[in-house]
């Protein structure tokens, strides 16, 4: 396989993320229709501390396995590549091992201590060895990537995500009949099925990258050996925890999330079976519909870094300020029509995709939270091109704390229940992107125009007016219609006054245009 050129290797990601993002929706719709609000809580509420474990096992070690193997390539060092890939490999797979052996033997006590609902010690239990199957895909993905080869990386992501769909609901459906705790379990069989399957297609492809290097004339072979396995650990863990650090802020902040939303519904005197359906209701079917249209801002983020890098590095902070205000007001007038249609459609796009309109009150409390979202992505990727990823760790944590203790002072009332770790959770969206937007400001004197936000607002306006009557109304007798003619209008006007208010350019068509055909191609 052939390196890409940075460009390319960008725009390779930035299509299989879009890809993974529009079909990872399809089992989130369909599993609660399978296993219901209870069953997608139980499913959910194993899963954040999945994330902690994978986060403590490969939160900066492919990164690491990146540079390294980028900067011994640029030596024609093999013999230090396959070092650097032997150490990694070692070190991962015997961190993935011990955290398997530690969860499957502690996870009766693990589920005991930590949840309030009994029946997810399955879950535990069935997603242990996919600790083991990402520990070793994250080396290989890491190799690729230094590499500059990003389509094992696409291609595994792909892959697992069809597989993932299939065998999910599969068993998930299969499972049922034996109760909710089994059907949550088969659900987490299926992610290991579809993480074994990427496996494999990065173990093909690295048999076949060593093969074509094989052939190949015998490359250098100096700085090899010791270093390799002593300098090299070393280097590899100097790069690897920092990373590590900052990764684990965010996974602990969801995991507590998990633990403290049905500890406070518990102390509410909700039962466990109700609190557990509204934490899945929340997690598994509002919070994936307020994040779909984030697939936008998240290519923006990708852009953003090496733009306000290179920027940076010629001390250009003329280019800077205008690349960072060309994204965030992209952000801002994509993510607008969104939050709008989620906030005054909630119960019919909660009807339409999950068939539970009830859970549409937790999904209009947090649209007007989506702006803010839209905006973070860009604003963090510019700290982090700008090398301050120290000041957005310490406004992610700041926006942790208070969101855990949000959620525990308003979830454990009774008047407010689940709607208080949604209220918890929306104050924690506004203040990390505030915190985020006052870092920028300080470091680059950054002020965006106040009538950009007043046209975006006005803007929403029409769209919220016309998508309210057209809803409504009763002009026709199907739902469905009225519905569908309320989404397509409403996004109608607000294309329009856009247009009239001059918030699109020419420009802006163009760059859209020229990252549709390159994506295509």
């Amino acid at each position: 396989m052939t390196k890409q050129s940075f460009i390319k290797g960008t725009l390779i990601l930035l299509a299989a993320g879009i890809v993974n993002r529009i079909l990872g929706f399809i089992p989130r719709i369909t599993l609660p229709r399978i296993i219901g609000a209870e069953g997608v809580g139980l499913y959910q509420m194993g899963y954040p501390f999945l994330i902690v474990i994978l986060t403590l096992i490969t939160g900066g070690i492919p990164i690491a396995v990146a540079k390294l193997v980028a900067a011994a390539e640029a030596e024609g060092n093999e013999a230090r590549v396959r070092g650097i890939f032997r150490i990694a490999m070692a070190l991962s797979a015997s961190l993935s091992l011990a955290f398997t052996a530690v969860i499957l033997l502690g996870a009766r006590w693990i589920t005991q201590l930590l949840y309030t609902d009994q029946r997810v010690y399955l879950t535990i239990v069935c997603m242990t060895p996919i600790i083991l199957i990402v520990g070793v895909s994250s080396v290989f993905r890491g190799y690729f990537q230094g590499r500059h080869n990003m389509i094992p990386t696409a291609v595994s992501q792909v892959l697992e995500t069809i597989v993932r769909i299939f065998t999910m609901l599969s068993f998930a459906y299969l499972m049922l009949p034996y109760g909710l705790e089994y059907a949550a379990a088969g659900a987490m069989v299926g992610v290991l099925i579809g993480e074994i399957a990427a496996m494999a297609v990065l173990v093909s492809l690295y048999g076949q990258d060593r093969h074509r290097l094989a052939r190949r004339k015998p490359a250098k072979t100096g700085g090899a050996g010791r270093l390799a396995y002593g300098g090299g650990l070393k280097q590899l863990l100097g790069l690897a925890l920092p990373v590590t650090g900052s990764k684990l802020v965010g996974s602990f902040s969801y995991f507590f999330e998990a633990i403290l939303v049905v500890q406070s519904l518990a102390a509410a005197g909700i039962a466990t079976g109700l609190a557990t359906a509204q934490y899945g209701a929340l997690q598994g079917m509002v919070i994936p519909v307020l994040l779909l249209p984030g697939a936008l801002t998240y290519s923006l983020a990708v852009s953003l870094v090496p733009s306000l890098s290179e920027a940076a590095a010629k001390n250009d902070l003329k280019t800077i300020h205008a690349r960072l205000h060309q994204s965030l007001k992209l952000a801002l007038v994509t993510g607008a029509p969104f939050a709008v249609l989620m906030f005054v459609l909630a119960e019919p796009i909660c009807r339409y995709l999950y068939g539970q309109p009830g859970v549409g009150s937790m999904l209009r409390m947090l649209a007007p939270a989506a702006m803010f979202i839209y905006l973070q992505a860009p604003l963090q990727a510019a700290l982090q091109a700008l090398e301050r990823p120290g000041s957005a760790l310490v406004n992610t944590l700041a926006g942790s704390c208070v969101k855990l203790t949000l959620i525990w002072l308003l979830a454990s009332r009774p008047e407010f229940g689940i709607l208080g770790a949604v209220m918890a959770i929306s104050v924690n969206i506004m203040l990390v992107t505030v915190l985020h937007w006052t870092s920028i400001v300080r470091l680059l004197q950054f002020h965006m125009q106040l009538s950009d936000f007043a046209k975006v607002g006005l803007c929403m306006a029409g769209t919220g007016i016309m998508s309210r009557l057209l809803i409504s109304n009763v002009w026709i007798d199907s739902d469905w219609v009225r519905f569908a003619t309320s989404c397509v209008g409403g996004m109608a006007v607000y294309l329009a006054l856009a247009l009239l208010f001059k918030l699109f350019d020419k420009n802006d068509l163009f760059r859209l245009l020229w990252l549709g055909k390159s994506l295509v191609k």
